[in-house]
């Protein structure tokens, strides 16, 4: 850091812990260190009120790990992460070279907290790189030049929306968003979404609360309106399901376990 700025090109005053952050709070689910009082204190309410709310993580985590197996076991050699959030290891591109270790990774999220953990975590083995970007603003994620260095559109990409949509509201019209984010992934590219949901649980209404004090409110979305945000990307089986039943590892889950994780999960391919 030179003059109040970081390695990544933002200010020091950038850095916002007066604000819970659902990048952190989603580490503090994990079981990491990289969060402030702001995080734990808010991700301890809605832990209070919805317990499960750690499980569902671990099993949203899992469900990335899987997918990326997925998708570079079928010949992926390219992934862009939006969301990418604190590094948690195994991180996307430690998973995705041990079938291939030629893969190369793009990480984007909006937290100076996580580009300051990108150095160390995730951009110091080479092929993989970090930039600052917002969702909503899919061309500008597309411009930067950790995208434009290390992706060739003229071959597939998966692309990684993890946990990341239910932080878009209506209003900013995420099928748009998805629009211009896969409008330049060529045939057998991937589309990697996992999305928060109320169909398994009515109880969102203190997590709801605290997450419109966050750096992002909540906009949990049913299976009918998650399924068209695969539109031009056919899913792979066994389709839209709750993450701990999208290809686990090992025996299915039995009926009734993970009934409580309301997040469903999928991965689409382009023909």
């Amino acid at each position: 850091m030179e003059n109040g700025v970081t390695d990544q090109g933002f200010s020091v005053q950038e850095i916002d812990t007066s604000t819970p952050h659902p990048a952190r709070m989603y580490d503090y689910y994990l079981g990491g260190w990289d969060n402030y009082e702001v995080d734990r204190r808010a991700a301890d309410r809605i832990l209070e009120a919805t317990p499960t709310v750690r499980g569902t993580a671990r099993a949203n985590r899992e469900f990335l790990l899987r997918a990326v197996r997925t998708v570079v076991g079928d010949g992926i050699r390219q992934i862009i992460d939006i969301g990418t959030g604190i590094p948690t290891s195994p991180n996307t591109h430690e998973v995705a070279r041990e079938i291939a270790p030629e893969t190369r990774v793009v990480y984007i999220d909006n937290d100076p907290i996580v580009a300051t953990h990108a150095g160390a975590k995730l951009t110091n083995a080479g092929g993989t790189s970090f930039a600052l970007g917002d969702v909503r603003k899919p061309a500008e994620v597309l411009d930067r030049p950790a995208v434009r260095e290390f992706i060739d559109f003229t071959k597939p990409v998966a692309l990684l929306l993890v946990a990341v949509l239910h932080f878009v509201k209506d209003e900013e019209d995420p099928a748009g968003i998805l629009a211009t984010l896969t409008e330049r992934l060529v045939p057998g590219s991937c589309l990697v979404i996992s999305h928060g949901t109320l169909d398994f649980t009515d109880r969102a209404d203190v997590a709801a609360e605290v997450y419109r004090k966050s750096a992002a409110s909540l906009s949990l979305r049913g299976h009918a309106e998650i399924l068209p945000f695969f539109d031009g990307f056919p899913l792979l089986e066994p389709g839209l399901v709750q993450v701990p039943a999208w290809r686990p590892d090992g025996r299915l889950p039995k009926q009734g376990k993970g009934a409580d994780v309301g997040v469903y999960g999928g991965v689409g391919r382009k023909p």
